[in-house]
């Protein structure tokens, strides 16, 4: 064994350039751990409020329903607020049903236009001569408000 004492001899400035590694290392190794543990919040995920059966006739947002007319389809979407049907919409209308169709445009304008102002479908009439495009018409847009009443949504659970 040897008896000589050995001098290490430190510069300030690798003191310095230790600490800060140390340090940003540490922070490192935190800043990894907050990344990758769940939050206890994000497991959970947040409740909805159910929609309530109320005084409302339907639920507010735009409805659609796809009509088949031979190869073609086009739909019709029902935009309503909570008591009211606001517009009514020929979707994707494209050129070749206009032309295999030519009553779809005529006939859906005329119903639109008594639908919103009846807001019912109960005392629409519409001409002999388009009966059957009508129908269709008519047929599409039940489906559509069907899907937007209030009543088609669940009981509320009991207490």
């Amino acid at each position: 064994m040897s008896n000589k004492t050995k001098i290490v001899v430190l510069r300030m400035k690798e003191i310095i350039y230790s600490a800060i590694f140390a340090l940003l290392g540490i922070l490192f190794v935190v800043l990894l751990i907050i990344m990758f543990v769940p939050d206890k919040q994000e497991e959970t995920a947040p409740e909805l409020p159910a929609p309530t059966v109320s005084d409302n006739k339907y639920i507010p947002g735009i409805y659609s329903t796809t009509v088949n007319l031979g190869s073609q389809t086009l739909d019709i979407e029902v935009m309503v607020d909570a008591n009211a049907i606001t517009s009514i919409e020929l979707v994707n209308l494209s050129e070749d049903v206009e032309t295999m169709f030519p009553l779809i445009k005529p006939s859906f304008d005329d119903l639109t236009a008594q639908i919103i102002d009846a807001q019912s479908l109960d005392t629409i009439t519409y001409p002999s001569d388009a009966k059957y495009t009508s129908l269709v018409i008519l047929e599409a847009i039940e489906v559509s408000l069907n899907k937007a009443k209030t009543t088609n949504l669940p009981a509320e659970p009991e207490e």
